[in-house]
């Protein structure tokens, strides 16, 4: 299970990324696409932390880290490579992943602040409480990490591109959001833990 976790884990690192370019409104609400996938991210370290332990976890977040670097790279190559005569889209293919180059700088200086900072707050608790109430250090660690992230992607990404009025209505509406999110997964991170437990077990 936890090589799936992790291979989950790189890859919705990654289509967030591209994901990020398009912002998209709810209710007046700006948020970029990337809220939909990123957040789950957490809940796969808080369930990698709490089965395997603080350094897989931390393993996990390294390994998104450097998946997220050589992504950057290759999509700048695929930018400057020069465009074939037939291949028409070179400029909304600059557009589309132009805007994706940023918003993997800025997913890139977010992640290392509040990815390591979740592995850290969550095994504070674990240590505290053991086994016990994971809701809460899944709650927790992912509502203090995410506060920092927010405001670090958001403001990397979309600085002057959007009104600075603009820019903080996303920065509170995406972290409300995810808020949600990380209260609505916290059955998920149970269901996940149960099974992970159970598949370790049977290795013994």
């Amino acid at each position: 299970m936890f090589i799936y976790l992790n291979a989950l884990f790189v890859g919705l690192l990654i289509i967030s990324n591209i994901l990020g370019v398009k912002l998209f409104s709810i209710g007046g609400f700006v948020l970029p696409a990337a809220v939909i996938v990123y957040v789950v991210t957490y809940l796969i370290t808080d369930v990698i932390g709490e089965v395997y332990g603080k350094d897989a976890a931390r393993k996990t977040v390294q390994a998104g880290f450097f998946t997220q670097v050589l992504a950057l790279v290759f999509v700048f190559i695929a930018i400057v490579l020069p465009a074939a005569p037939v291949f028409e889209l070179q400029s909304e293919f600059e557009t589309v992943l132009g805007g994706s180059f940023r918003v993997m700088l800025a997913s890139l200086l977010s992640y290392i602040a509040s990815q390591n900072l979740d592995v850290s707050i969550f095994h504070r608790l674990k240590a505290k409480h053991g086994t016990n109430k994971l809701w809460l250090r899944n709650n927790l660690s992912t509502m203090t990490s995410q506060l920092i992230d927010t405001a670090i992607f958001i403001t990397v990404a979309f600085w002057g591109t959007v009104p600075l009025s603009i820019l903080f209505s996303m920065i509170v509406t995406q972290y409300v959001f995810k808020l949600i999110i990380a209260a609505a997964d916290t059955p998920i991170a149970y269901l996940l833990v149960g099974m992970g437990r159970r598949l370790e077990r049977k290795k013994i």
